[in-house]
């Protein structure tokens, strides 16, 4: 649950909705099923303390290492918890550390970044105090986060960009599953809960699945959505229309189509190009063009990170699991009582943790 604590800038939401995205234990009974993090927060802490597992968390404690002794058939954790050294000993380590770096995101290095008069903020370092009221923005990037800061920023920003290198597949959905609130209206919550979690996993396979057998007519078919959204007259070819198959990446959701909207009352835009470098006031591209900007928001991706970086040995030999063969995403070949929790990357990452 860390990534909805971490992230503190404006908008931040799930791109999966909350009935597969929650856990199967605990129904998800809020209204919107695309949510906010604070509320994704709330129920996490509520799940917690409902079952009581916040008593069993060490907080402040900082995993550094872990030792494997065949002898003992146990692992030593190293951690380290108010300046010192602390360890703890168990028969099977299970890392539920995530895939990125916490301490640092992604960011590519643009040439003149020193020069730039205003602010640059990467998302996962949310300044609180960050004012962009009536303020010039751009963010660069085109994946989640990036569709999800837009339109957020545009509601009081004089104007805001999205600059992006190439463009992703968008698909607007709305933020509320009207069938789930009927049915919680009409049934117990576990029940309700249960019925709308399969029928979100089915429809969501049946729709993968369909990408991936008929790709150009998915393709068509989204891109024609983006169209309806915005207009014969707006360019999609540029800035809407990938040049990869439907879910060779990863497809941007957007609830109730804030995006769109923020792009046609043009309190938005979208500006596909390449950064040639930073300037006193914005960013120039390779082709020429000029962006204006009092802040830059580098929406450019999260530090990969398997495990945390934790130092693993062996009986006192240092082990490096990305040259271990990996079994179902979850166990590594010749690293014994260790798993890794996972998620899908084409569904709720839920549903395959669980």
């Amino acid at each position: 649950g860390g990534t909805w604590d971490l992230f503190r800038y404006p908008g931040i939401r799930s791109d999966s909705d909350m009935h597969t995205l929650g856990f199967s234990f605990r129904p998800w009974v809020n209204e919107k099923s695309i949510a906010d993090g604070a509320t994704i927060l709330d129920y996490l802490n509520d799940t917690a303390r409902e079952y009581g597992i916040d008593r069993h968390i060490r907080l402040s404690h900082r995993v550094i290492a872990a030792h494997w002794s065949t002898p003992d058939a146990a692992w030593t954790v190293e951690a380290e918890h108010e300046g010192k050294r602390v360890r703890f000993t168990c028969n099977f380590l299970f890392m539920c550390s995530g895939y990125y770096n916490y301490a640092a995101g992604y960011t590519p290095d643009f040439a003149g970044t020193d020069s730039f008069s205003g602010k640059i903020v990467h998302p996962q370092f949310w300044p609180q105090d960050l004012e962009y009221r009536d303020k010039r923005v751009v963010v660069i990037g085109s994946g989640a986060t990036a569709v999800t800061l837009v339109p957020a920023m545009a509601k009081t920003a004089s104007h805001v960009t999205m600059l992006q290198r190439s463009p992703t597949y968008i698909v607007s959905r709305p933020s509320r599953d009207s069938l789930a609130n009927w049915l919680r209206g009409k049934l117990p919550d576990r029940l309700a809960y249960s019925i709308t979690r399969w029928k979100n996993v089915l429809v969501q396979q049946f729709f993968y699945r369909l990408t991936r057998k008929h790709p150009n007519k998915a393709k068509a078919r989204i891109i024609d959505m983006v169209r309806d959204e915005l207009g014969e007259g707006y360019d999609v070819d540029t800035h809407f229309t990938p040049s990869y198959d439907p879910w060779n990446q990863r497809l941007c959701l957007i609830p109730d189509s804030d995006l769109f909207e923020a792009i046609r009352e043009e309190r938005a835009e979208i500006v596909t190009g390449h950064i040639d470098r930073f300037t006193p006031y914005g960013i120039r591209l390779q082709d020429g063009r000029s962006l204006a900007a009092d802040i830059i928001v580098t929406a450019t991706g999260l530090d990969l990170q398997l495990m945390s970086d934790i130092a693993l040995t062996l009986d006192g030999e240092s082990v490096d699991a990305k040259h271990s063969l990996n079994y179902k995403g979850m166990m590594f070949s010749d690293i014994p009582n260790l798993a890794l929790s996972f998620g899908y990357t084409n569904a709720s990452w839920t549903l395959k943790a669980d």
